[in-house]
């Protein structure tokens, strides 16, 4: 059943007189030469009745107030999530994000984090970076990030509160086991090029090559990794080891 306009509720209206601009914008040239009641004959009105409804309940009964912006890039996220698993809507900042991370360079302090039980956790620090140099250890909790608690933080927030301007300062406030009083962490940011490929050679002939994740190197990280390990010797057999941890994971590792 498809609706006619005028059998359009107030809000759709009003969210469909926006839409419409856009749909023609949107559309291939034919279709834009095309009169905007042909366009409206084929939206799924019912259905944008049915999120205009939604949108208006939202605005006039949530318990906080939220603004228009931020449920419509909402929207967004929940039709590209619907879609499969590898699909997602980013903003500019998570866009940059995975830029840093598929370039593996950052402004930073060199921590893999996870979240484990709600709580914003240290999986490893990087060697060689002002995280491993000031000794924050595995399984460090991280409790605030210059003064701002991270129980209210998702993942990212958190992600990009750590990352920065290579020479300025990060405060932490870490809890590590079997301690009852946090610590307090003074560290100074740098670039951090982290290395998605680790190899050894186990014995002659047989190696072993690690993936941590797909970096725009990788491929070339990779090819050079077996080309040393067979430089002595041709390889017979090669443990190739791909843990990339993906971002539906249950407990998602970030690097700073």
């Amino acid at each position: 059943m498809t609706l006619s306009v005028t059998e359009v509720s107030a809000p759709a209206k009003r969210f469909l007189a926006t839409l419409l601009p856009l749909a023609l914008l949107a559309a291939p040239l034919p279709l834009a030469a095309q009169p905007a009641n042909s366009v409206a004959d084929d939206l799924p009105l019912e259905e944008i009745q049915t999120f205009a409804e939604v949108f208006e309940r939202i605005k006039r009964g949530y318990v906080e107030e939220v603004d228009d912006r931020t449920l419509l890039r909402n929207a967004m996220r929940g039709m590209l999530s619907e879609l499969d698993p590898h699909s997602a809507y980013l903003d500019e900042e998570e866009y940059q994000s995975l830029r840093e991370s598929t370039q593996g360079e950052f402004g930073g302090i060199g921590i893999e984090v996870g979240t484990q039980n709600g709580q914003l956790m240290v999986v490893t620090p990087i060697d060689d970076t002002p995280a491993s140099r000031a000794g924050l250890l595995s399984q460090d909790i991280i409790v605030a990030i210059d003064g701002t608690p991270t129980d209210s933080l998702s993942l990212q927030e958190a992600v990009n509160l750590m990352r920065g301007e290579p020479g300025t300062p990060l405060r932490l406030t870490i809890l590590r086991a079997g301690e009852e009083s946090p610590r307090e962490f003074t560290l100074t940011r740098e670039v951090i090029r982290s290395e998605s490929v680790k190899h050894e050679t186990l014995e002659p002939g047989y190696g072993y090559l690690r993936i941590s994740q797909f970096q725009s190197r990788t491929p070339e990280q990779a090819r050079q990794a077996i080309e040393r390990m067979m430089r002595d010797q041709p390889l017979e057999g090669l443990i190739l080891w791909i843990c990339v941890i993906t971002p539906v994971a249950f407990f998602r590792r970030r690097s700073e």
